[in-house]
C-alpha cells in the first residue's frame, strides 16, 4: 500500500464521519483515529508488520534447547557418513524405488551392488530413466522416499565401498 492509497483512506473515513477505522493486511495495519468535532484534527497510525521475521523469532525461542543438542547429536553422524559414497540424482523428476508398482524395489538397505546395476528411476517428462550405479558397494540409506520428487544433483543413496 503507497502513501497516495493512505492518503486516500484518510480522507474517506474523515467524510464518513467514523471517529476510528482499523484496517489490517497481510503486512501492514492501518489505524485511523478521526478527531472530535472540537479538535477537528485525525491521527493515523501506520505500522508495518514483520511477517517473515515475527514467526522465526518466536519459533525458535522455545525449541532452542533441542536445536542446542541435535547439531552435537549429527556431529557424528556427519563424520561416520564422510566414508561413504553419495549417489546423487542426475536429472531433475519423480524418484522411484520400483520399476512398477507391483514389483519389488530395486535396492533396499544392505544390499550389495556393483557397476551398472539400476538403483531406481526418476521420471522425467513423462520418460522413465533408469539411473545405474557407478560404483561398487554396499546400500547404506535410501534418502529420498519413494513417489517424491528429487532435484538435480539431490543425494539418493548411501554407498559404502568396501
Amino acid at each position: 500500500m503507497d502513501i497516495k492509497e493512505i492518503q486516500s483512506l484518510i480522507k474517506f473515513v474523515a467524510k464518513s464521519g467514523a471517529s476510528e477505522v482499523k484496517l489490517e493486511m497481510e503486512d501492514i495495519k492501518i489505524t485511523i483515529r478521526t478527531g472530535s468535532q472540537g479538535s477537528g484534527g485525525e491521527t493515523t497510525i501506520v505500522q508495518q508488520i514483520p511477517m517473515a521475521q515475527a514467526p522465526m523469532a518466536a519459533a525458535p525461542a522455545a525449541p532452542a534447547p533441542a536445536q542446542a543438542q541435535t547439531p552435537a547429536a549429527e556431529a557424528p553422524k556427519a563424520e561416520d557418513d564422510s566414508k561413504y559414497i553419495t549417489i546423487k540424482s542426475p536429472i531433475i523428476g519423480t524418484f522411484y524405488r520400483k520399476p512398477s508398482p507391483d514389483k519389488p524395489a530395486f535396492v533396499e538397505v544392505g544390499k550389495d551392488i556393483k557397476v551398472g546395476d539400476v538403483l531406481c528411476v526418476i521420471e522425467a517428462m513423462k520418460l522413465f530413466n533408469d539411473i545405474e550405479s557407478e560404483v561398487s558397494g554396499k546400500i547404506v540409506k535410501i534418502l529420498v522416499d519413494d513417489s517424491s520428487p528429487v532435484e538435480f544433483d539431490q543425494p539418493l543413496f548411501l554407498v559404502d565401498p568396501s
